[in-house]
C-alpha cells in the first residue's frame, strides 16, 4: 500500500515531463545499439579488409562506423539534455511541494524538524534523487541493453570462450548484493550528520554578533569541527564500500579479460578464431564488465537516493496537526475581533508535565485594550498564540466574534489578525518591501503615514535611501527599537481586527512607547488590542489588566481595580515605581 502511495506521488513529478521522461532513454538506445554493433564491423574490417589488404572494403565500412557514431553522438546527447530536463524539473516540483508542506506546519510541527534538517531535506536529500532520476534515465536502460546485447554477440561470434564470462558475473552479482546491503543505512546516517552540520552553521552565521561580543569563536568553532568531523567519518565509512568494490571489480574485470586473450590467443594460433573477432570480442567482454559496473554504481546511488527519499516522504507526509479540515464556517471572517477562552488548557509536552496554561477564562470586548502581565514563563505569549491558531488547545475552546476558531479557515482567521511577536522579525529586502507584508497594496503615503505613528518615519528617513534602504538577513543594520517599531508599523498597516503586541515596544523609550500607545488608540479605535507587557507603564490605561502567574489567571481590571483586589499587581507595580524613583 505504501509503495503504491509513493509510485502515486512520483508520478505526479512525471506526468508533466513525460515526453522528456521517454525520449530521454529511446535517444540512449540508439547511442546503446551503436555501442553493440562497432565492434563486430571493426572485426570485419580487420578480417576482409586490414588482413587481406582490401582497401575499398575499409573505406566503405570506415564510412559507415563514422555515420553509426554521428547517430550515436546525437542519441547520446538528445539523451544527456532530455535526462537532464526530466530530472531536474522533477526535483523542481518535488522542492516546490515539501517548502509548500512545510509552510502549512504548525509550531509543533516544526518543533519535529530541526532547521538544520528541513534545510538539507529541501537541498541534499532532493539533489539526490534528481541526480538518480538522470543516471537512471541515461543508464537504466543503457546498462541491461549493452549486457543483453554484447552477451547475444559474443556468444554468436565464439559461444565457448563467451563462457569465461559466464563464471564471472555471479561474482559481480554478490558484491552488488553485498553493497546494497551494507550502504543503505550507512547513507542514512550520513544525511542526519549533514543535518546536523547545517544546524551548526545556521545558529553560527545567524547569530555571530552573539558569538563575538561574547568571544565565543574557539567555541563555535569547535561544535563546527566536531560537527564537520561527523560528517567526514560518516562519508568515509559510507563511500568506504565504493572505495573497496571498485578496486575489486576493476581486479575482475581485468583478470577476465586476461582470461579470454589468454584463451582466444590460442584458439587464434589453432586457427579456429579469426584475429579480428578476438579484438571483437574483448571489447564485448569489456562491455559486459562495464555494464555491471554501471549497475553497481545505479545501485550505490540509488542507495543514497532511497535513503534520501524516506526522508522527504517524512515532511511529505507530515500532515499539520492544525488545518481547515473540520472547520465548520470556512468562509466567515473576523468582523468584530471580540475574543473569549473558555477553560483553555494547554502543554507543550501531551503526556507529561504541568499545563503551561490551566483552566483559562477570560472575555475581551470588540474594541478594548486588555493589557497582560505576569512573570516570565506565567505563559501570556503561548494564550495569544491560541487566538490565530499557532497552538490548539488541549482542552478548552477560543472563540472569535462568538465562533469556535476551528471553525474558521485559517486563512480568514489569520487575516483578521496582526501580531508583532517578541523575536522581531524583518526580511531581508528594503524597507518598503519589509512593510508592505501587511498590505502589498498599500500606497507609499499611507505606509508613511503608518510608519510614522509607529514612530519609524523619523529615523527611516534619515537613511540614505530612505524607504529604499536595504535592511540585510534579519534586518541586521538597525537597532532593536528601530526593528521594533518597524514591526509595529507593518502590523498596523495589516488593519486587523484583533492586534497583539508581545513585548513589542521593549526596546523603546517610555516617551516613544507612550506616543505608539496614543497612535494606536487614534489610528484603530474599534481594533481589538491585546498588549503583552514587561513594563506596568505600558498597560496602565488599558481598559482591562490581566495579571497571569504559572499558567493562570490572578486578576483581572483596571489599574485601580488590581491595586486593591491583587496582591501580585501590586506588588509589580511598586517595585517597578520604586526602581524608577531610585533612577
Amino acid at each position: 500500500m505504501q509503495k503504491g502511495t509513493e509510485m502515486k506521488r512520483y508520478w505526479k513529478y512525471i506526468r508533466p515531463y513525460l515526453s522528456a521522461f521517454i525520449i530521454g532513454p529511446t535517444l540512449m538506445i540508439v547511442e546503446t545499439i551503436g555501442e553493440i554493433i562497432l565492434p563486430k564491423f571493426m572485426a570485419q574490417i580487420i578480417n576482409n579488409g586490414i588482413v587481406p589488404r582490401n582497401i575499398p572494403y575499409i573505406i566503405t565500412m570506415g564510412v559507415l562506423m563514422v555515420l553509426i557514431a554521428m547517430l550515436m553522438a546525437v542519441g547520446g546527447v538528445g539523451a544527456a539534455y532530455f535526462g537532464a530536463k526530466a530530472s531536474i524539473n522533477f526535483a523542481a516540483d518535488m522542492r516546490k511541494d515539501v517548502f509548500a508542506n512545510v509552510q502549512k506546519f504548525s509550531f509543533s510541527n516544526i518543533d519535529k524538524f530541526s532547521t538544520g534538517s528541513l534545510v538539507t531535506r529541501l537541498t541534499n536529500d532532493i539533489t539526490q534523487v534528481q541526480n538518480l532520476v538522470n543516471t537512471c534515465l541515461r543508464m537504466m536502460l543503457r546498462a541491461p541493453g549493452m549486457l543483453i546485447g554484447a552477451i547475444i554477440m559474443a556468444f554468436v561470434m565464439n559461444a565457448r570462450l563467451a563462457t569465461v564470462v559466464l563464471v564471472v558475473i555471479p561474482f559481480l552479482i554478490v558484491i552488488i548484493i553485498i553493497v546494497i546491503r551494507i550502504a543503505f543505512p550507512r547513507f542514512r546516517i550520513l544525511q542526519e550528520k549533514m543535518d546536523r552540520l547545517n544546524s551548526a552553521i545556521r545558529e553560527s552565521v545567524t547569530n555571530v554578533r552573539v558569538i563575538k561580543s561574547f568571544v565565543r569563536d574557539d567555541f563555535e568553532q569547535k561544535k563546527f569541527e566536531d560537527a564537520n568531523g561527523d560528517l567526514k567519518e560518516s562519508s568515509l565509512r559510507a563511500f568506504r564500500v565504493m572505495i573497496t568494490t571498485m578496486p575489486l571489480m576493476g581486479l575482475i574485470m581485468n583478470s577476465t579479460i586476461i582470461a579470454v586473450v589468454w584463451f582466444g590467443g590460442k584458439q587464434i594460433m589453432a586457427g579456429d578464431m579469426p584475429v579480428g573477432d578476438l579484438t571483437a570480442f574483448i571489447t564485448y567482454v569489456t562491455q559486459i564488465l562495464m555494464s555491471l559496473l554501471m549497475s553497481s554504481f545505479i545501485i550505490l546511488q540509488s542507495a543514497r537516493a532511497i535513503a534520501s527519499g524516506k526522508r522527504i516522504n517524512e515532511v511529505l507526509d507530515c500532515v499539520s496537526d492544525i488545518n481547515d479540515n473540520n472547520a465548520a464556517h470556512p468562509e466567515l471572517t473576523v468582523v468584530k475581533g471580540e475574543v473569549e477562552f473558555k477553560d483553555v488548557t494547554f502543554r507543550y509536552y501531551k503526556n507529561t508535565g504541568e499545563p503551561v496554561l490551566d483552566k483559562i477564562n477570560l472575555k475581551i470586548e470588540s474594541g478594548e485594550t486588555v493589557g497582560i502581565i505576569g512573570s516570565t514563563g506565567c505563559g501570556k505569549t503561548t494564550l495569544v498564540q491560541m487566538i490565530p491558531r499557532l497552538y490548539d488547545t488541549d482542552e478548552g475552546e477560543v472563540f472569535v466574534d462568538g465562533v469556535n476558531v476551528k471553525d474558521f479557515s485559517l486563512k480568514n482567521l489569520r487575516e483578521g489578525v496582526s501580531m508583532v511577536l517578541q523575536k522581531n522579525v524583518l526580511f531581508s529586502g528594503s524597507i518598503l518591501e519589509n512593510l508592505q507584508w501587511g498590505d502589498e497594496d498599500a500606497s507609499f503615503e499611507e505606509i508613511r503615514r503608518v510608519a510614522d505613528m509607529a514612530q519609524a518615519d523619523g529615523f527611516v528617513t534619515g537613511f540614505e535611501e530612505g524607504y529604499e534602504t536595504d535592511l540585510g538577513q534579519g534586518g541586521v543594520n538597525v537597532s532593536g527599537g528601530q526593528k521594533q517599531r518597524l514591526c509595529i508599523a507593518r502590523a498596523m498597516l495589516k488593519k486587523p481586527k484583533i492586534l497583539i503586541l508581545d513585548d513589542s515596544t521593549s526596546a523603546v523609550d517610555t516617551a516613544t512607547e507612550a506616543e505608539i500607545r496614543k497612535n494606536l488608540k487614534d489610528y484603530c479605535p474599534d481594533t481589538t488590542k491585546i498588549i503583552i507587557a514587561q513594563r506596568i507603564t505600558s498597560v496602565i490605561d488599558a481598559n482591562k489588566i490581566v495579571v497571569m502567574d504559572d499558567g493562570k489567571i490572578t486578576g483581572i481590571g483596571t489599574h485601580d481595580e488590581l491595586m486593591q483586589s491583587c496582591e501580585a499587581y501590586k506588588e509589580i507595580y511598586y517595585s517597578q515605581m520604586d526602581k524608577e524613583v531610585n533612577a
